[in-house]
């Protein structure tokens, strides 16, 4: 059973998400002047401009950032409601989109993915990849249903329902000269070409109070600390040092002695900065799941729980 969402609310939606009144008639196949006439009619209700319109489109205004926000938890709401009645009528089914840092979309959530699909194949993932500010954006907005951080939620519209220790381990190729080594230092990597993350993810806010403090340590002695690469993906850091002696650094989970990619080993790093790395389950304060995505919470926090207790 579908519950129909206001048509107005589809329109204004379908305006922001293609930049233009002309593209939302399009992809909603109704003529621009039915869209453009709903719109001023909203605005002229409000009183106030929901968009500044210009020649190359539209852009929202205060006020219709606020409008926005409102619009898309009433469209969640509504996709919730649906699926929750679904469910009512036979197996567990619906749509879960988890946003995630990109370590936990590689190493936890395929394996958790596969094995809820088994006990309820009806159920579908969506999974996006993006930096703590864009997952918790995504929560807020209820576009996520759950979300896996590195940055601790720190926001009264987010509860965060379980936490993680994880190893932030430096990465390198099996035959490096530092391979054998069971822990490592930053200050132990230095002597080789460094590749870090971009400044917006979690890895790099370490990785650079860690940094500091070995410079601080050590001054006058040359620490290097301009990198070879900077990316905001992991994996192409994994196969850039797979390919020559330069090390990354990542998030890895506690306890795992697996290579995340063949050719690669993750060592541990012992540095005190880097103790309190973290991942985080969370989701939005107040928002009644649908029972699939419940579900799936479920299991993720009892997946970190009992990996707490390793």
């Amino acid at each position: 059973m579908d519950i129909a969402p206001p048509r107005l609310y589809l329109y204004f939606d379908a305006v922001i998400r293609h930049g233009s009144i002309r593209g939302a008639a399009e992809a909603m196949r109704v003529a621009a002047s039915a869209v453009s006439r709903r719109i001023l009619d909203l605005e002229a209700e409000l009183g106030a401009a929901l968009f500044d319109r210009s020649q190359k489109g539209v852009q929202l205004t205060p006020a219709g950032e606020i409008f926005a926000a409102h619009v898309r938890r009433v469209l969640a709401d509504v996709r919730q409601t649906s699926e929750a009645l679904r469910e009512l009528q036979g197996p567990m089914r619906g749509h879960v989109i988890v946003a995630s840092a990109e370590s936990a979309a590689i190493e936890l959530l395929p394996g958790i993915m596969v094995q809820f699909q088994q006990q309820f194949p009806h159920v579908r993932f969506s999974v996006a990849v993006g930096t703590p500010a864009a997952l918790l954006e995504d929560l807020l907005d209820d576009r996520a249903d759950l979300i896996l951080t590195h940055e601790e939620p720190r926001h009264h519209d987010v509860a965060v329902l379980a936490q993680i220790g994880k190893s932030f381990c430096a990465m390198m190729r099996q035959d490096h000269p530092l391979a054998n080594h069971p822990i490592l230092s930053i200050h132990d990597c230095l002597d080789y070409p460094i590749v870090l993350a971009e400044a917006d993810l979690a890895a790099r806010a370490l990785v650079d109070t860690a940094l500091a403090d070995t410079a601080a340590t050590v001054r006058g002695s040359g620490v290097r600390t301009k990198p070879v690469l900077i990316t905001n993906m992991f994996e192409v850091m994994k196969h850039y040092v797979r390919l020559t002696d330069a090390v990354s650094f990542q998030f890895h989970f506690a306890g795992s002695g697996r290579a995340p990619l063949d050719g690669v080993i993750a060592i541990p790093l012992a540095d005190r900065p880097l103790a309190s790395a973290r991942l985080f389950l969370a989701a939005r304060r107040g928002r009644v799941l649908s029972s699939s995505a419940q579900a799936v919470a479920d299991v993720l926090r009892s997946d970190l729980s009992g990996a707490n207790q390793d």
